[in-house]
Parts: C-alpha cells; structure tokens; sequence
C-alpha cells in the first residue's frame, strides 16, 4: 500500500520560489575586485537569475548540458548555481587552483558546453583556453573593463534574457544538477555528479540543529570557495533559509576576512584549516582590535583542525570551532563535531578531545570501518577505512569505471580515511588510507602528531609523513613550519611528543621549512615531501 502524499520533487527551483516569496528583501553581499560591496536583494538575485536561465538557452544550452564556471565568491556565481540548474542542465564547478593540464583534462571529460569567467582570471584561464572544447565563453565583466573580442559579456547576456519566459524545471529530482571533480591527489580527477534532489536533502540537514543550526536571522560568509564541493552546500543552504550571505570575491586573507567578520556582524563562517591558522596568528598579535562578538560559528573542514588551535580560538578570543567532515564524494557533509548532552557534562579538556574529532554521522548518514579482519568495533581503538552510505553520497564516478573498487558490492563508498569510532559513534580520522606510516608492522598516525606538533608554541604548520628505513620499512619524519621570531629542536620536539606517543611513533627526523606544500584545497602535499625525502611518492 502507498502513503497517499503527493508526490513533490526536491528540485532547486522549489528553493528558488521559497527566496523569492519569503525572502525577497534579504541581502547578498559581496566584495568586488576593486575591493567595493555590492549590495542587492533575493529578490533581484531571482530575477536576474531567471533571466540568466532563458538567455543561456537562448545560447541553445538545452537540459542536460554542463556549463563550467571559472569565478571567485560573488553573487553572479550565486545566480549561476541556480540559473543553471533551474532549466535542467548542469552547474560545473572549476578548481582555480588546480593546474592547467589538469582543467583542460577535466573541461573535456565533462564535454562542457559553456564557461563563465571571472574577468579577473582571464589570464589563468588563457593557460588552457586553446585545448578546451568548449561552444561559447562567458565574461564576467570588471567595471569600464571591455570584454576580449569573440567572448559573450555576462551583463550583456543577462540583459537580453526575458524572465517572463522563464520555465522552471519540474521533472525528476534525481536528474543531475551539479558537479565537481576531485581534486586528483591519486590519477586523474573524477566527476562526482550531484542530483537536485541530494542538494536539496543536504542542504535541509546542514541547516538544522545537529547541522550547522541555520536560521533566516543568520549573516553567512563562507570562505571556503563556491569551486569546493559546492562552498560545502552554503550557497545553496543560505538561499532556502534566507540567510543574509556574504560573498569576499578574491580576497581571502586574515585582514580582509576580519574587516567582513566585524562590519558586516558574520555569525557563521566556514573554511579550511590554514585559513583559521592565519587568522589566529593576526588575533593573537592584535588582540582586542576585531569586535567577533557576533561570529557565533567558525565551520571547519578539509582538514583536521588540532585540539590545540580549537582551544586558542575558544579560550583567547571567545570564538568555537565547529569540526565537520566530508568530501567531493560526500556533497559535502558527512560528520560534524557537535558535543552530546552526555559529553557537555564532562571536563572542558575532555569536550576539545571530542571536538578535535571528525565527530558523529549528519543525519540520514551511515558508517562504517573495515581492517584486513572485517568490520571493526567501535571501541575507539581499533582503525579501519571509513565507509559511508547515504542519499548525497556518490554512488559512482562521472563517465569512468578508474577505482570502481572505490565502492563496495553492498553500496557503500570507501572513503580512504583510516578511523576509529567510538562508543559514542564519533568518528576520529587517523590517516589517509595512503598516508598512514607502517612501522615494523605498528601503524602510526600522521594526522595525530601534526595536530600534536601544532599545540607547541613555536610551531606554526606541521605535516608528518613516511620515509623509507632499512629495518622498520617506514618510519615517520615531520616538516614544520615555524612562527616568526621562534626557536626550537628536533630533541625539544619529540621531548614535547615524547607524553602523549609511543616511543616509537616519534619522528626520525625533522625539516624546518618555510612552507609545506599544499594541494587546491589548502591539504598538505604528503607525495611531493615523501619524493622530496624519501625518494618514494
């Protein structure tokens, strides 16, 4: 027998309509190049978005078609991530960060039909703009800037498009709305292929109270770049809320961040580690000159964020770390680190041990961990590769049959992080499945020692990785990035450690460094160091 309830598709336009009628009057913000704010409505982001929709089909982007963009965080990106997807074709996110060989290989295995450019980054996409078959480039414009001969001026297109002919699309929720390619850390990037309807489901659960507890009253500025799965769903999630959101265009440094945080009253930002470290460095050095008092909400993920550096934002300036944990594959939200009522009654230390961790499954998300032996116990202890399940997980990748091992005969992804969970179902990232350190059969965590190192007060970035050893096979060796004006020693290092570790888990050797390579996404380029080092990737 049916439940008798109609049948109501989750699409992206049904998040369109609901700003337009409920939060036409709210604002979206953004910094623009010349450093200036835009200011405009929800409202007026409909209607030029509607207009952007008919005048790309005017273009003959016809449903299903993927259209690219190669843009920073401003509120034209935003009326693509609806105009695209609001006839049926597809929103194609472009890494910037990326290499050229690598945007030209991910252009065409897309087949994209369109790209819209940021003006600003015109002379990176000149890199690859030759060997990319696309039918038509898009600019979007700097002020009293002319576009390049034989591209389309963004403005203009719009201005041609008439939203009365605006159709919305109402056909199958699980038709593609959005994609994104991994950042290819291990072969080729991989599409992952989002459905309007795991959009909509995500951004649903990311805005409730064990999400990221959203409300209409909230100003959202996600750092994180709307190329990154998505800006983790914000853009998306901000809209059906009606969230004021604040886009910061180009400029992601700690100054100009903090002068939005403060001027703008942010309540709730996200982005990756290294972006928290530098504004925690620029706090700690000015303390008192930044009025946060509004910022209720600082998302971290991509990475882990150490114990340490979650303490010094709580107890020097009064701001918390919320720890989230997903991937490209995972849309992204899989896990978020918020404390149990059972944990809330604990000691302060013990609360930032578990909100260091990667914390418990979003709703609607399930886990698993699997070693050599099986499923493993979730006492805490024993690591195995995490394995996710749920409706924004992907369940294959983009035209490629490359990893299909990726996914389990019983519809689980296989994530590649090595975990321990716990009694309580919080889950602790250990490694990457190709990062742990196997020493003379013991495994070793990377990612405990750098959040370790991290706590020293002469210690500004550390990355842990394996080099080869005749005996133990692997043994672990850290590059560290220090603060300025501080000292320190491989021998006051590991007597740091030397509490908390096995002795045999304490690196060899060490590299003092003025900067550790990083991947698109800010992580650390583990296979360039173990080359650099070791002479293995």
């Amino acid at each position: 027998m049916k439940g008798l309830m109609m049948n109501y598709q989750l699409t992206l336009p049904t998040i369109m309509r609901r700003a337009e009628m409920l939060h036409s009057k709210k604002e979206v913000i953004t910094r623009l190049p010349d450093k200036s704010l835009h200011r405009y409505t929800y409202g007026e982001c409909i209607t030029r978005t509607k207009k952007l929709s008919v005048a790309l089909q005017q273009l003959g982007v016809k449903a299903g078609d993927r259209v690219a963009t190669f843009c920073w965080n401003h509120y034209q990106h935003l009326e693509i991530y609806f105009g695209v997807p609001a006839f049926g074709a597809v929103l194609h996110t472009l890494n910037l960060r990326l290499s050229a060989e690598d945007l030209e290989y991910i252009v065409n295995h897309a087949a994209d039909k369109v790209i819209i450019v940021d003006q600003v980054l015109l002379p990176l996409f000149d890199k690859f703009k030759d060997k990319i078959k696309v039918k038509h480039v898009i600019v979007i414009p700097n002020a009293g800037q002319p576009v390049p001969e034989g591209m389309l001026n963004y403005e203009e297109l719009l201005a041609a498009g008439d939203e009365k002919k605006y159709v919305p699309f109402e056909g199958d929720e699980n038709t593609a709305a959005a994609m994104c390619y991994t950042s290819g850390t291990t072969g080729k990037p991989k599409g992952v292929l989002y459905s309007h309807r795991s959009i909509v489901l995500h951004s649903m659960v990311s805005a409730y109270a064990e999400g990221l507890s959203l409300l209409e009253s909230d100003v959202v500025l996600p750092v994180v770049p709307m190329f990154h799965v998505n800006a983790w769903g914000l853009p998306f999630t901000s809209t059906m809320l009606g969230c004021t959101i604040i886009f910061p265009g180009p400029y992601l440094d700690p100054p100009s961040l903090l002068e939005l945080f403060e001027n703008e009253k942010v309540t709730v930002t996200a982005g990756v580690p290294t972006i928290w470290l530098g504004i925690l460095n620029v706090l700690d050095a000015a303390p008192g000159k930044y009025n946060l008092s509004a910022l209720r909400c600082m998302v971290v993920g991509g990475s882990a964020a150490p114990a340490a550096v979650i303490k010094s934002f709580q107890e020097r300036h009064g701001l918390s770390i919320l720890h989230a944990w997903g991937m490209t594959e995972t849309s992204p939200i899989g896990s978020l680190g918020i404390l149990t009522g059972e944990i809330q009654k604990e000691d302060k230390e013990v609360q930032y041990a578990y909100r260091a961790k990667q914390g418990r499954p979003a709703s609607f998300v399930e886990i698993r961990a699997r070693s050599e032996s099986g499923l493993i116990p979730w006492d805490g202890k024993t690591m195995g590769e995490l394995e996710v399940r749920g409706p924004w997980i992907a369940s294959a990748y983009y035209n490629s049959e490359e990893e299909a091992d990726k996914f389990t005969a019983d519809g689980w992804f296989r994530t590649g992080d090595i975990v321990t969970i716990d009694s309580r179902a919080y889950i602790e990232i250990k490694d990457r499945s190709k990062d742990v350190i196997k020493s003379g059969g013991e495994w070793i965590s990377s990612v405990a020692l750098e959040s370790a190192l991290i706590g020293h007060p002469a210690v500004a970035e550390a990355a842990v990785f394996a080099i080869p050893h005749e005996k133990w096979v692997e043994r672990p060796m850290a590059c560290v990035v220090l603060k300025e004006g501080k000292t320190t020693t491989q021998d006051e290092l590991n007597s740091f450690l030397a509490p908390h570790f096995a002795k045999f888990s304490l690196p060899d050797a060490y590299a003092f460094v003025k900067e550790i390579p990083k991947t698109s996404v800010g992580k650390f380029k583990k296979s360039v160091l173990r080359e650099q080092y070791g002479g293995s990737a």
